[in-house]
């Protein structure tokens, strides 16, 4: 082998071994069960946030008295609530609130985590010290506890609100795991090699320390966006999440929890709706551990 030939495989092992990865990964996602299922279920709910009058064109909104409280039929497919709107749409369309509370909060986290824990495996020494210990005070904080008492003095609580209250709690486990995935992916010959070659700390991390790093990260995003839907219908649930006259899945419960015995409906529908969008999240991040994993093939 030619030396041009050692330093062009020096120069592009990471990426040829990255895209190597996310190919094969691929392929076995294309014949996954869990994969086609989960991914029809989140293509299915994300079309219902976003065009929610693509599965009913009744106005959430238009509520009649006089059809207060109505159980399922062929009208009111899930009924009507105390309020006498129809409740199938209402169920549609509070699915908007909840997905995009769970997909900022995910963003957020991620960039915190890509940028504290890329810096952190990377250089180590002090300044990874010094973003250890900030994660472990972070960590140490009650999730649920710490959101419920800053968002409990905030007057007007609206999807950014909640959005940025849950990124500020839940940043740090995805970081460490970020900072894990750097240090072990900063030993491999690659890397060396690159720095040989006279690459900069800042093109070593971008070409091949990051795009090696992100795969355990990606899997717990995919499952992190479930439990943060389910975090925003608890809280809305409590009373310190998003207010009316927005229309959310953790207001339809939090309405519906005196009536639990009389009116189950109520209940029922969005907590199946809650339910079945953490499942599919969460099996979305299943079948990605078992493409991403090559030891699990």
């Amino acid at each position: 082998m030619s030396d041009k030939t050692e330093v062009q495989e020096a120069q592009t092992g990471g990426d040829t071994s990255t895209s190597s990865l996310w190919g094969d990964a691929w392929g076995e996602l294309r014949r996954s069960p869990l994969f086609v299922i989960s991914a029809l279920m989140l293509l299915t709910l994300v079309v219902m946030a976003i065009a929610p009058g693509l599965f009913t064109n009744v106005d959430p909104r238009a509520c009649n008295l006089s059809n207060s409280l109505q159980t399922p039929s062929s009208e009111h497919w899930f009924g009507t609530d105390i309020q006498g709107c129809d409740y199938y749409a209402r169920v549609i369309y509070g699915a908007r609130i909840s997905i995009t509370v769970g997909v900022l909060v995910t963003i957020g986290s991620v960039a915190i985590a890509i940028a504290l824990g890329l810096t952190a495996g990377f250089y180590g020494g002090w300044l990874d010290a010094v973003i250890s210990r900030l994660v472990d005070v972070v960590f140490a904080l009650p999730f649920l506890l710490g959101a419920i008492v800053f968002l409990n003095v905030i007057e007007n609580r609206g999807v950014l609100q909640i959005s940025l209250v849950l990124i500020v709690f839940s940043w740090t486990t995805m970081t460490r795991i970020m900072r894990s995935s750097v240090i072990a992916a900063k030993s491999n010959e690659y890397v060396s090699a690159a720095r040989a070659l006279g690459a900069g700390d800042l093109r070593i991390m971008r070409q091949h320390i990051l795009p090696n790093s992100l795969a355990p990260v990606v899997v717990y995003a995919t499952v992190f966006i479930g439990l943060i839907i389910a975090a925003e219908a608890t809280l809305t649930f409590l009373g310190v999440g998003v207010q009316l006259p927005s229309i959310s899945w953790g207001l339809q419960l939090s309405a519906a929890q005196t009536r639990i015995l009389t009116h189950p409906h109520l209940v029922f529908f969005p907590a199946i709706f809650v339910g079945l969008t953490v499942f599919a999240f969460v099996m979305m991040g299943d079948a990605l551990r078992d493409a991403l994993d090559p030891k699990l093939r």
